[in-house]
């Protein structure tokens, strides 16, 4: 059984109660409101961002250049038209790479890059804190470069505009740190549901995507919520067509052709490394290049435009161009052209981005590996042409393959392609072909900032130690001697017994030596000098303390002071938890874990 410890609204600053995961009152009371607040800026953030985008690209790419790309169902399914003025192509896309460079750089360089690393790195490295400005330069940085044709995703946008406020929210409610963290990730997976039309997977992704091989699993609840509400109001606005339209394959005849979907997973592994190498590759080139940061993307855009001259096919996020190979539609993209395609889509992606541009690394992935799936299916079919394979359920799987593999999201990705596509019925290859596609990448992933699992990231530090503290019990570390006070006696007498004692806080007993409290030195600052030799210990103090027993372990004990928040915790007899035996401090865990250690080393020195 899964336990979290959180803050209890009803009680004193420093003290939880600790809940089952699946919810009591007090726990829906905080995470509802929040969850419903994040989903709401996130779907309004998702719609203005994909209005902006679309306004940029009328403007710059029809306007100026007179082409305007495809675009896949749900955005209206436009075919491509000729670019009617080539030679202005590049200018147009190092137009878009300078504006944008020149307003990230100049007033929230942290939002260079794609937006979702950002954030990732905000959860383990800057206690859940993004500054207010970034996502709103963000959004409009990455409307510019995805709107004047620079091959990026829509998705780190909208993954940082929720999670920005899901760090705002949190330093205006005044959240612990951890929560702010997890308001940070609902966030994240709120922007991507509502932005993709994906609820479900987006808010698997808020869990998933923080490490390699990991799930943050306080997101899950709050992100259910968080992500259909963004999803809610952002399909009011566009219409609820899945992105890519539905389809519907029946698999059950068809298991035959498992072992081609394994081979396809191979196929978007290793394109997916080159895609990562390719990725940093390009973005240590321009690291070192002695220019002033706001040039590097014009120069990327430049020669994103150079390339879309001879192949559009490389320009924008393009969805619309999956959509056609999807529907056997050849004419704009003969399956000739697709090696080439793939090879320049993934220099097109580091060229944007990599150069300092602004926009995700998602969307180009997708649209990577579902022309993955289509040359995988042509190559089949010409060999096979009586194997009845179905181009459409490639794409979809390369899709799913690619992403899984190099952003190291395997379910999320399943599950948002599902959505994308109106379809589950290809789960079974699906979980084929992303399962080896992850195991191929091994741990390079797309997004940096990732960390392997929980125990590596700052988020999660005092929660994991070493073994030792399991095998060291609260009777071994408490202090037997405890200072004690009285309910009825005043806040100053409390103050002044901390002081002499230099400790921080003081269980409250009654005049039957039972335990009825606890105050702490935080309880204590809450209150007005003035006021604190007129108010008792009785009226501030927490009840109902969070305890523990003499036969604990420490590793639970630190469990127990992580998740509530709080420093030191009663030692009650188990059969009478009224009945104070100790005092177990954080100071006290590391005071024996510490000669705990040393006997183990030098134990080990004396066997050599």
């Amino acid at each position: 059984m899964v336990f979290i410890y959180i803050r209890d609204p009803d009680a004193e600053v420093g003290i939880g109660k600790s809940i089952l995961f699946s919810g009591e009152l007090r726990y829906l009371r905080k995470w509802i409101p929040i969850a419903i607040l994040i989903g709401v800026v996130s779907g309004v953030g998702a719609i203005i961002f994909d209005a902006a985008i679309s306004l940029v690209s009328e403007a710059f790419l029809g306007g100026v250049a007179g082409y305007s790309p495809p675009t896949p169902f749900g955005e209206g399914s436009v075919m491509p038209t000729a670019i009617l003025s080539p030679y202005l192509l590049p200018i147009v896309t190092m137009l878009g790479g300078l504006l944008s460079g020149l307003i990230v750089f100049g007033l929230a360089p942290e939002a260079e890059g794609h937006g979702t690393d950002a954030a990732i790195d905000a959860f383990h490295n800057k206690k859940g804190e993004i500054r207010s400005r970034t996502p709103i330069i963000k959004l409009i940085a990455s409307a510019i470069t995805i709107g004047s044709g620079g091959s990026a995703g829509r998705e780190g946008p909208t993954a940082q505009i929720g999670a920005g406020f899901g760090s705002f929210i949190g330093k205006q409610l005044k959240l612990s740190q951890r929560d702010r963290r997890i308001a940070l990730a609902v966030g994240i997976g709120a922007g991507i549901g509502a932005i993709f039309k994906a609820p479900f997977g987006g808010a698997i992704l808020a869990a998933e995507i923080l490490y390699i091989a990991d799930f943050e699993v306080d997101a899950l609840l709050p992100g259910f919520i968080a992500s259909t509400i963004g999803y809610s109001i952002f399909g009011f606005v566009n219409g609820w067509t899945p992105l890519f339209g539905t389809y519907n394959f029946g698999f059950t005849q068809d298991i035959a052709q498992l072992p081609f979907f394994a081979l396809l997973g191979v196929a978007c592994g290793l394109v997916g490394i080159i895609y990562v190498v390719s990725f940093y590759g390009v973005r240590d080139v321009f690291v070192k290049l002695k220019l002033p940061n706001y040039i590097k993307p014009a120069i990327g855009g430049l020669l994103v435009g150079l390339m879309g001259l001879f192949f559009p096919q490389v320009l924008g996020v393009g969805y619309g161009w999956l959509q056609l190979l999807m529907e056997g539609n050849f004419a704009y993209l003969p399956l000739f052209m697709l090696p080439v395609v793939i090879g320049l889509k993934i220099v097109a992606t580091s060229l944007t981005i990599g150069s300092g541009g602004s926009g995700g690394v998602f969307g180009p992935a997708l649209v990577i590996g579902g022309m993955v799936g289509a040359l995988l299916w042509a190559i089949l079919n010409y060999f096979l042409p009586n194997a009845n394979l179905n181009i459409a359920v490639f794409v979809i799987v390369g899709m799913m393959a690619f992403f899984g593999g190099v952003g190291k999201v395997p379910v999320a990705v399943i599950l948002m392609a599902s959505e994308m596509t109106g379809s589950y019925t290809l789960l079974v290859p699906s979980m084929i072909a992303v399962a080896i596609a992850y195991v191929v990448t091994t741990r390079r992933t797309i997004y940096k900032s990732q960390l392997p699992n929980r125990s590596d990231s700052p988020a999660h530090r005092e929660e994991y130690t070493l073994p030792l503290l399991e095998q060291i019990y609260v009777q071994d570390a408490m202090s037997k001697k405890v200072t004690t006070i009285y309910p009825e006696q005043l806040v100053s007498e409390a103050a002044e017994v901390m002081q002499q004692k230099k400790v921080h806080g003081l269980p409250v007993i009654n005049h039957q030596n039972e335990l009825v409290g606890i105050i702490a030195i935080h309880d204590v600052l809450e209150v007005n000098p003035d006021d604190r030799g007129k108010i008792t210990i009785g009226t501030i103090m927490t009840k109902n303390p969070v305890v523990t027993y003499p036969g604990e372990n420490l590793s639970e004990v630190m469990e127990k002071l992580t998740g509530n928040e709080i420093g030191r915790l009663p030692v009650v007899d188990r059969f009478n938890e009224k009945h104070l035996v100790g005092i177990v401090t954080r100071q006290d865990i590391w005071r024996i874990y510490r000669i705990g250690l040393h006997a183990i080393l030098e134990d080990q020195k004396s066997n050599q």
